[in-house]
């Protein structure tokens, strides 16, 4: 029999004499005192996160997701989320209605919020661009929240204008960032090949908006961030485009290569989207992709980096084993997690904290499609203290052997953490 002692117990399992020798942080109860430079194994002996408890900013000061019943009114004002966002996105959950999402952010503003030109807002699961309007559908955002108004009618049925947003009696999710209050941090002229920008930057949260004006060749953009970003996912404001997405472990090279969020498509090769190069803690690079950088034309990024204990954009392997199944080990949490598969045609899942507040987490969406919520087979996970625990095999989220990138906001650091 061997015992292990990492701090809980000086005797041994009563094998020694009682002793109280703690480490260097005053936590512990081992037999001998335990050499400089060692800690006992504990969740109080990690760092301390710089978004947590015992920090200037928890994690729902710059990340919440907020439910809500529609009821078709105007001046609208949807509380109770706690912060002030600067990307707000929306999804309408169950109806007999399947609708689209719903994108707005504070770097663009209220009054460029209509994607299609009727109901308002850029859309993750089509290419539909930026339109102005005086009478979207999203009228402000609050400090605990935002306030809709009516879109325009379409389609001759009751309160069309309110469907994508707040129709009555429907159910809705929102899901909300800090960015820097509507304030830009930087404005940068253009540059040779260097697209004219407008920064709004988060750097506490890893989280940047970037306007910016293509050049058509090969260039870099500022983000603000002073961290390598790990995420970005950027719109053509002015063409019916897809929606671009660099991931930073999506492969070997990220940089060559980017996927669509708009489809279910996997990991294309594609020098004319990052122009093969990696970004850097102060610029990404953008080609002549017309996603991403036709002349002339303006786009909006939405750009992540790393926090520890609050963000992680990583990639995992699936098992295919259901109840079980992968582990992926966060440090922290999770309160939002979206995944893809990077190597097949799948779909985009999303999992929140609130539309399924206890395990399983079986509510999911789709960034790719406009259906309702699912609670189909396949897609099941367990959020867990320190990561995710995938409860189904399904194709989409954990085949054997299959690679799936994420994308991760905390609920609270594993150091602070406890298992659902």
């Amino acid at each position: 029999t061997l015992v292990w002692n990492f701090g809980q117990d000086s005797t041994h399992a009563g094998e020694e004499t009682a002793t109280s020798n703690a480490d260097a942080n005053g936590i512990g109860a081992f037999h001998h005192s335990p050499p400089s430079g060692f800690l006992a194994v504990c969740s109080a002996n990690l760092p301390e996160p710089t978004i947590g408890p015992n920090s200037d900013t928890v994690a729902t000061d710059h990340f919440n997701t907020l439910l809500y019943t529609g009821n078709s009114t105007d001046d609208r004002a949807i509380t109770g989320l706690g912060l002030k966002p600067d990307w707000v996105w929306i999804k309408k959950r169950a109806s007999s209605n399947a609708m689209s999402h719903y994108i707005v952010d504070s770097a663009r503003g209220t009054s460029n919020t209509s994607g299609n030109g009727t109901l308002g807002g850029l859309q993750s699961n089509g290419t539909e661009y930026e339109q102005t309007t005086t009478d979207g559908g999203f009228i402000s955002f609050d400090n605990d929240g935002f306030t809709l108004g009516q879109a325009p009618a379409q389609g001759g049925y009751p309160n069309a204008g309110y469907e994508r947003i707040n129709k009555e009696d429907d159910t809705y999710v929102a899901w909300n960032w800090i960015a820097n209050g509507g304030t830009a941090t930087a404005t940068i002229s253009e540059s040779g090949d260097n697209p004219a920008a407008v920064v709004q930057a988060n750097p506490t949260a890893g989280f940047s908006i970037v306007l910016y004006t293509g050049t058509g060749d090969a260039g870099t953009v500022a983000h603000g961030l002073g961290a390598v970003p790990q995420m970005i996912i950027i719109k053509n404001r002015d063409a019916a485009d897809a929606w671009a997405v660099y991931h930073g472990r999506n492969t070997a090279a990220p940089a060559t290569d980017y996927l669509v969020l708009n489809t279910t498509a996997g990991t294309a090769d594609g020098a004319g989207y990052w122009a093969d190069t990696a970004p850097t803690d102060s610029v990404f690079t953008v080609h002549d992709a017309h996603s991403v950088n036709a002349d002339g034309e303006k786009y909006v990024a939405y750009v992540f980096a790393e926090i520890d204990g609050y963000s992680k954009f990583g990639v995992y392997t699936g098992n295919g084993i259901d109840v079980n199944g992968a582990f992926v080990y966060l440090g922290f949490r999770p309160a939002w997690i979206m995944t893809k598969v990077t190597s097949a045609a799948n779909q985009w899942n999303i999992h929140d904290n609130k539309r399924n507040p206890d395990n399983s987490v079986n509510k999911f969406l789709l960034a790719d499609q406009g259906v309702v919520e699912n609670t189909g087979t396949g897609i099941k996970i367990d959020f867990m203290a320190n990561g995710f625990r995938h409860a189904d095999n399904g194709a989409a989220q954990n085949n054997a052997g299959v690679t799936y990138i994420y994308m991760a906001f905390a609920e609270q650091p594993f150091k602070y953490a406890n298992a659902r």
